[in-house]
């Protein structure tokens, strides 16, 4: 069993501040970011495993929680037991979820996800779907000899293609909603279809949604725009990782620098909030992720980012490699309007909210659990005054089923 991670206690600072995103007021400025998991229903549908799960970390009232990546549209690709929100069962199912996180008295951000050249190229064809991306570049050889295996090579999307996907993500953006989801996030990062517009690398169209740095950010901009005018502005955010090195991305190493990229999109949203379209926050991955790395660097920071947007920004990535003082964190939270986000900390400790208002120690997350379908390693992590005996094999064979009425 690994050591307990020590903390002191952060209940009067920053973080239990109140602040107000989109509509509403958040009781503290840490946020569960999203970490995917693959305990939803063969058919995509959340699951009672996901149910408990949520409800377990959203029991300090006025928490925001954001959810796992989900699939946005049949059409974006696809990864087994992966939630989805493109049918009305889903909405139903996920429907569940929010009420109870909604008793709790705390809210919740769906995260679509859409994966283009990154997706299981034989869990694409067992549903009928081509393999697609933004452009017919593969992220690595794996993927490559994955898709010819399964014999769903890559294409490119046409450009009638993208121009209908606005519409299709515009429409999982209403039924989000329709779900009872109070805001709507956007995966842009990691090497997802949102983030294969930004990069040469991964962009090499010729038409209106590739080329110049205008154009490669265009995609992303037409899908803002349209979700605004579906639900509003104030309920929509985008996840960003400018320096991260994953699923073939290249960051700093492209042809054009991410600072160019980005600053130039996040100008356009910013012009979008002096118009009266401010989003409800931006999320932004920091470049010390161990996992994904920005290479060597020295000069990779998302400091750059305040100097453009100036509404809620959510700042996520290892704000415990300094613990016990979580000096970084406090550091950031100074900026009036930082929100700080945990992800595989939230994982491993439930109550995490009150374990870092009253400084109890951290359990460490095991990452061997992270993408299983088992519950072990899910639900069976304790709160910090809890004692139960919990039996592995009997929750390494618990897999997921339907949520009962």
């Amino acid at each position: 069993m690994p050591k307990p991670v020590e903390i002191t206690p952060l209940k009067n600072t920053k973080v239990f501040e109140p602040i107000k995103v989109g509509k509403n007021e958040l009781q503290t400025r840490i946020i569960f970011t999203p970490s995917t998991r693959y305990r939803a229903l063969d058919d995509h549908t959340p699951s009672d495993l996901q149910l408990e799960y949520y409800d377990d970390r959203s029991k300090y009232p006025g928490t925001l929680i954001t959810t796992e990546g989900v699939l946005a549209t049949e059409k974006t690709g696809s990864l087994p037991r992966a939630p989805g929100i493109f049918n009305e069962k889903h909405i139903k199912e996920w429907k569940k979820i929010t009420d109870k996180i909604h008793e709790n008295k705390s809210f919740v951000t769906i995260q679509l996800w859409a994966l283009g050249r990154v997706a299981d190229p034989a869990q694409n064809k067992k549903e009928g779907q081509k393999l697609k991306g933004v452009s017919a570049v593969y992220p690595d050889e794996g993927v490559e000899k994955a898709a010819k295996e399964a014999g769903n090579e890559l294409e490119a999307y046409t450009t009638e293609e993208l121009d209908q996907l606005v519409e299709e993500i515009a429409e999982s953006a209403k039924r989000s909603v329709e779900a009872g989801f109070d805001y709507v996030e956007l995966h842009g990062a990691t090497g997802y279809l949102f983030h294969q517009f930004f990069e040469v690398s991964s962009n090499k169209r010729t038409d209106k949604y590739g080329g110049s740095i205008e154009n490669r950010s265009r995609f992303n901009l037409a899908v803002i725009d349209r979700i605004t005018e579906a639900i509003g502005s104030d309920r929509l955010a985008i996840r960003l990782s400018p320096w991260l090195r994953y699923n073939g991305m290249q960051s700093n190493d492209d042809e054009v620098h991410p600072v160019a990229t980005y600053g130039y999109f996040l100008s356009e949203l910013q012009k979008r909030a002096e118009a009266g379209k401010p989003l409800a926050y931006i999320s932004v991955i920091e470049p010390r992720v161990p996992e994904m790395l920005a290479g060597e660097d020295s000069f990779a920071s998302n400091e750059f980012i305040k100097t453009v947007w100036r509404g809620n920004l959510l700042r996520s990535g290892n704000y415990t490699y300094d613990v016990p003082d979580f000096k970084d964190l406090l550091h950031d939270l100074e900026h009036g309007r930082t929100l700080g986000g945990f992800s595989r900390y939230f994982i491993a400790n439930p109550d995490l909210i009150f374990r870092l208002r009253d400084g109890k120690a951290l359990t460490k997350y095991d990452r061997d659990t992270f993408y299983t379908n088992q519950n072990w390693g899910y639900n069976t992590y304790l709160r910090a005054d809890e004692k139960k005996d919990i039996d592995e094999e009997a929750e390494k064979a618990h897999e997921a089923a339907p949520i009962s009425e």
